[in-house]
């Protein structure tokens, strides 16, 4: 018989002891470290306020054309003429639309790149009506333009929404190398010194605007005028439509085949007037004028299936206009790319 010696003591596990002990002695001192981590995840992240930058690109044949976002502002629905208050509001709310403190009411310019020319149509309102608009310069530049590339500025007409971003905050030309075009018969109103005298007071502002944003231009002579069905350079034509102003101008925009009509105020509140066009608003000059145009363009736009950008449609106002019965309706553009194959050439 063997006898086996008799063990008082075990010892062996004490190294394997001491061996896991050490190592998730560095796993205890990584969660000691994490743990204010953890609290800190726990916690929400900040809201980021800050908005996208306001430009949008579409090519229409040959043509880039990149909408450009100024701004909004608040108006308010009583601005609108010819229609019963409840019957704007029920209007108004089936768009779902907030009337308190006003409707919101975007501001937008369009750059048309023609592949040997920039165009600008309006200049955005820089500081004229306050801190809700004046974005057209930064936007622009987000687009990945310069305002000295500009070649030509489009007048749809003479508000100072539509011209005070010609002038920067120095009172110098914001585009320095641009001709600024306008229609002769806005031209002849609104720059009319006599016509400025005998307006009413609360009109005397916009007068001044206008003269004072067009002003380095005029005095560099680089202020033309152009005449109804002029073509402005090639693939741009001008098209009267007066009425929210005397002169009141739609640029239609050529380019294979594709046809673009830039309608500046035609509309005002695309949730009202495409429904009932016969409303116009408190800043037509010629109320029944602005009426007849705005039918008269509704119906060749259908008939003629142009694409649409318009100055105070949802951002970035570019679409088309459906029938609905006897009345209209907005069809916005959908988001897409830019395809490749009708990129301009670099400036």
């Amino acid at each position: 018989m063997t006898i086996m010696p008799k063990t008082t003591k075990k010892t062996t596990g004490f190294p394997l002891r001491r061996a896991v002990a050490a190592a998730l002695l560095p796993l205890v001192a990584l969660g000691a470290t994490l743990a204010p981590l953890a609290e800190a995840q726990a916690a929400a992240p900040a809201q980021q306020r800050s908005q996208v930058p306001g430009y949008y690109r579409a090519a229409f044949g040959d043509f880039e054309v990149t909408a450009l976002f100024d701004g909004v502002v608040p108006l308010a629905p009583g601005l609108l003429k010819g229609l019963a208050a409840d019957e704007i509001q029920t209007l108004l709310a089936r768009m779902f639309l907030e009337s308190t403190p006003g409707v919101q009411t975007a501001v937008n310019a369009f750059l048309i790149h023609t592949g040997q020319k920039l165009v600008l149509v309006d200049a955005g309102a820089a500081a004229c009506f306050g801190p809700t608009l004046g974005r057209i310069q930064d936007n622009l530049k987000a687009a990945g333009y310069a305002p000295e590339q500009v070649d030509v500025v489009l007048l749809t007409h003479m508000h100072a929404d539509h011209l005070c971003g010609l002038r920067d905050a120095q009172g110098r030309a914001a585009f320095p190398n641009a001709t600024v075009r306008v229609a002769e018969r806005d031209a002849g109103f609104w720059l009319d010194e006599k016509t400025a005298a005998s307006a009413p007071k609360e009109m005397q502002g916009f007068f001044r605007m206008a003269s004072e944003a067009v002003a380095p231009y005029r005095e560099a002579g680089r202020l033309s005028t152009f005449a109804p069905g002029e073509v402005l350079l090639p693939g741009v034509t001008a098209m009267a439509t007066n009425g929210h102003t005397p002169g009141h101008s739609s640029f239609l925009v050529e380019s294979q085949g594709r046809r673009l009509l830039v309608w500046g105020d035609l509309v005002h509140s695309h949730a009202v007037q495409f429904a009932r066009p016969a409303v116009s608003i408190e800043f037509d000059t010629d109320p029944a004028q602005a009426i007849a145009t705005r039918r008269k363009v509704f119906e060749q736009a259908v008939r003629e299936g142009w694409s649409i950008a318009g100055a105070h449609l949802p951002f970035p106002g570019l679409g088309r206009v459906g029938r609905e019965g006897e009345a209209y309706r907005w069809v916005p553009a959908e988001y897409g790319p830019l395809p490749a194959a009708t990129a301009p050439s670099s400036r």
